[in-house]
């Protein structure tokens, strides 16, 4: 069987609003990235029981959003964020404590940032205030891979591209996690753990640059990870 990959989404809770109370979102191609590499997506809203989601998942996948209040690492919010009302960061702090330790998990942009944060780290809320590089609106970039990674070893490559759309980044590394990849001018660009377990953070977002061989190879990788988790779960049942 495909390996179900669980998305948390983008959330907004409004509940000045009748009848709605607020909305989730996500971008498509996360979705078709996801069934294009063999995997099985589906949404995990906010409101979700997480201890009974865990169980029934064999990958979780972080996808882009706001940014994160900064009190979640001791700060006050800079000016220019555009922060998240938090019911997302809460439901996956929920979520990141009920899943298993060697559950595979894949960030990108936010998702990245997320992992960071859940696991002690900090994030540099505005880039332009230390550099005069773009990093959001979607320009193409060249990112520099740390050799012997495992990101390194599944791009085989020392250099990879994509797409940015972001104004923050990793500061201070979170528990367990190192930079693996920056641009030149040392904006942290992918994160990923330091012990077995597959955990990989891209701040760039490569399911916007489809059928890229960056794209390919990293969404590849990760439902591999996720089919491995599977057959392991299943052994023990």
């Amino acid at each position: 069987m495909k390996p179900i990959i669980g998305i948390t989404v983008e959330s907004q809770f409004q509940p000045e609003i009748p009848r709605s109370r607020g909305k989730i979102e996500l971008n498509w191609n996360y979705f078709e990235e996801i069934s294009k590499a063999g995997g099985v997506p589906i949404v995990i809203p906010p409101t979700a029981d997480m201890a009974e989601v865990a169980p029934l998942l064999d990958g979780w996948l972080l996808p882009g959003g706001l940014d994160i209040p900064a009190k979640e690492w001791g700060e006050e919010d800079h000016p220019e964020v555009d922060t998240q009302d938090g019911t997302r960061f809460d439901a996956e702090r929920r979520l990141y404590a009920a899943i298993s330790p060697t559950l595979p998990i894949f960030g990108i942009c936010y998702g990245a940032q997320s992992l960071n944060v859940l696991r002690g780290g900090s994030l540099e809320q505005h880039i332009p205030d230390r550099s005069p590089v773009e990093h959001t609106g979607g320009p193409l970039q060249r990112y520099h891979v740390v050799p012997g990674s495992r990101l390194a070893d599944i791009l085989g490559t020392a250099e990879f591209e994509g797409q940015s759309w972001h104004h923050q980044a990793v500061g201070r590394v979170g528990r367990d996690l190192r930079v693996v990849a920056e641009h030149e001018d040392g904006t942290p660009e992918a994160i990923e753990s330091t012990d077995e377990r597959w955990l990989i953070g891209l701040q760039c977002h490569p399911e916007r640059t489809p059928g890229s061989d960056a794209t390919d190879k990293v969404f590849a990788a990760f439902i591999a990870a996720a089919r491995e988790f599977r057959a392991r779960k299943e052994l023990h049942r």
